[in-house]
């Protein structure tokens, strides 16, 4: 958005300039010059970036796997799904999806892939309240330390 901005506020007052009170001078010049090409690179790298995370997100297959499937040849043997959003964004309201926050996830250890300890423990004391021991053999307790 901010190089979108700049390049036309530049662009604007660089190109549509035909007045006497606005002409750049000899520096001025080559710093507009290098700010157009410095918002035309962070324009095309960001929109590389958002087109990459939308076709990983509509295909289900990042760079790097596709990068391994096509040196081995096995492009054509691809099966994977498109990633639903709310995988990536969560159950939440839709005005969270631009807010920096965690999301709330239907599965947290499906979508991530693995559990933590502490949430397998806390889990199985949500669901079985009056067990004392963990599968381990160890007191709840002494997990706690």
């Amino acid at each position: 958005t901010c190089s979108v901005f700049s390049l036309l506020l530049l662009g604007w007052n660089y190109f549509m300039c035909a007045d006497e009170d606005c002409t750049f001078n000899g520096v001025l010049t080559q710093l507009v010059r290098a700010v157009t090409v410095l918002s035309i690179g962070a324009l095309l790298f960001t929109s590389s970036m958002i087109m990459n995370v939308t076709f990983g997100l509509m295909t289900g297959i990042g760079t790097i796997d596709r990068l391994k499937k096509k040196a081995n040849n096995t492009i054509a043997e691809a099966i994977e799904e498109p990633i639903p959003l709310k995988d990536v964004f969560g159950i939440g309201a839709y005005w969270t999806w631009l807010l920096p926050i965690d999301p709330l996830l239907e599965d947290h250890d499906r979508v991530l892939g693995y559990s933590t300890p502490q949430r397998l423990l806390r889990e199985e004391m949500r669901d079985e309240p009056t067990r004392g021991f963990s599968p381990s053999g160890l007191s709840k307790d002494m997990l706690s330390i």
